[in-house]
């Protein structure tokens, strides 16, 4: 049960929200704050009682340990600059980019995430703490301050709990515990920290307003977030402008007749509606769909599902839903490529604009456009690079690629670079999947990028990457 309690002053006027263009690079990562949200909540607020969670199970808990290492860095540091073409005089401290792969701090972590508008990270300690660095702007780190923090700082809010699972939108993060339970915070101007109201800013690690089945993965949107219970339903809220919550609905309606603005959806909603779309525009819903896994782009999502089914929905512009259309899509639509006994899809990936699947042989396709310019592939298509290689980790970003696979790291992505593919100063871009030499034959377990920057896991248990990893050069801060 949950009790409502409302604030003595009235709800601010709604405001209507211009149309903006998914593929427009401002668009996707300026964020600023309206003068009437700063100060944040004068909103009703939903106050769930408190219960006592228990423990997901331990089999489930093992599925989430992946090999820890040390941290490494490159792309853009200066927080404040990340994205944003005029920063209005907010950056205190400017920092060169990093163009080839820095140490980051001495610590071992389990987790690194990011995501492909963020300008902030999420990291989890070896004792299960989440620790955060980057932009703060909305509060989207769980710390006290709006401040930047520059380096890996461990949120004081969530020291109580075991944090298994985690992930970053433009301005808001998720964070999973061992319990199955979701806390949220960061900007929640379009309700995507699904708290039951769109306080514009949620500062403190705040738990979600949902009560179902517990939660097993969490994955953000630029601005709306998913989950996915035990059962294998997947529930979404946010922003709806292009579908990416998969309810059948954009949102839309008039406030009069020149002002428009959405119905946000503040709480998990549960996604009920699969289909399956013939090439004569006949639907047909598919039934008893269990998700196993899902990755969100800044405006759409693509799922897999207990048979290695794949739907994706959200907007749909330069084929990035594999379509071979750029409609958006409301519901999730089966991806027919993949429904093959020999395509099944085993996992996914998704950049702003793009996404990437592999496939049951290993296989990676590619669909969308990782760059601003040039041919877009409508429907998957495999990429001929990278046939034959072990992959074992996909960063996504705007418009970069990074991939470990064989003990060496692969990236690519089409100017403007910032440094985050790490292939040094006299190469910052490339359309081309390239290795970077400095890391090859170093165990990389795991990689993340965010807008325009890299993280990278090195497994420093095994004599030749520690080699390799001491003599690379050190980012410190204090500098």
């Amino acid at each position: 049960m949950s009790s409502k309690r409302k604030s003595d002053k009235p709800l601010p006027a709604k405001r209507g929200r211009k149309k903006k263009t998914d593929d427009d690079f401002e668009s996707d990562t300026s964020d600023t704050i309206d003068d009437d949200v700063k100060t944040g909540g004068d909103i009703e607020v939903i106050i769930m009682n408190d219960e006592v969670p228990t423990k997901l199970p331990e089999e489930l808990l093992k599925t989430y340990d992946r090999d820890p290492g040390k941290l490494m860095v490159a792309g853009m540091v200066t927080w404040d600059l990340t994205g944003r073409r005029d920063p209005k005089g907010k950056v205190t401290k400017i920092r060169p980019n990093l163009y080839v792969f820095n140490r980051f701090t001495d610590e071992k972590y389990r987790l690194i995430v990011s995501g492909c508008s963020s300008a902030h990270s999420i990291l989890l300690n070896m004792d299960r703490k989440a620790m955060s660095f980057g932009r703060n702007q909305f509060g989207q780190l769980g710390h006290p301050k709006l401040e930047v923090y520059e380096t890996p700082t461990v949120i004081a809010e969530l020291e109580n709990v075991n944090v298994i699972q985690a992930a970053c939108g433009r301005n808001h993060s998720l964070f999973l515990t061992d319990t199955g339970t979701v806390y949220a915070c960061g900007d929640n101007k379009s309700g995507q920290c699904g708290i039951g109201s769109t306080t514009p800013i949620v500062q403190k690690p705040t738990r979600i307003n949902y009560r179902g089945p517990p939660i097993i993965k969490v994955a953000c949107g630029a601005d709306f977030s998913v989950i996915l219970d035990i059962k294998g339903n997947l529930h979404s809220f946010g922003l709806p402008e292009y579908g990416q919550l998969g309810h059948n609905t954009d949102g839309k309606y008039f406030v009069n007749s020149n002002k428009m603005t959405f119905h946000f959806e503040t709480s998990p909603k549960k996604i009920v509606l699969y289909i399956e779309k013939a090439k004569d525009g006949h639907i047909t819903p598919i039934e008893g769909v269990q998700i196993v896994d899902f990755s969100c782009g800044n405006n759409h999502t693509v799922a897999i599902d207990s048979k290695k089914r794949a739907y994706s929905w959200g907007f749909g512009g330069v084929g990035r839903l594999g379509h071979a259309e750029q409609k958006d899509e409301m519901v999730p639509r089966m991806i027919k490529f993949f429904d093959s006994s020999s395509r099944g899809v085993r996992s996914v990936f998704c950049g702003s604009s793009y996404s990437m699947a592999i496939n049951e042989l290993g296989v990676l396709f590619m669909f969308g456009q990782n760059k601003k310019t040039g041919e877009a592939n409508m429907y998957p298509k495999p990429v001929q690079d990278l046939a034959g290689w072990h992959i074992t980790s996909i960063g996504c970003s705007n418009t970069s690629i990074i991939i470990s696979a064989d003990d060496t790291l692969i990236a690519w992505g089409a100017s403007p670079t910032y440094g985050e593919l790490g292939l040094g100063d006299l190469l910052k871009s490339s359309t081309v999947p390239k290795e970077v030499t400095r890391l090859t034959g170093m165990k990389m377990p795991q990689v993340a990028m965010g807008l325009s920057h890299s993280l990278v896991l090195v497994n420093t248990d095994d004599e030749a990457t520690l080699a390799k990893y001491e003599k690379l050069p050190e980012f410190d801060v204090d500098d």
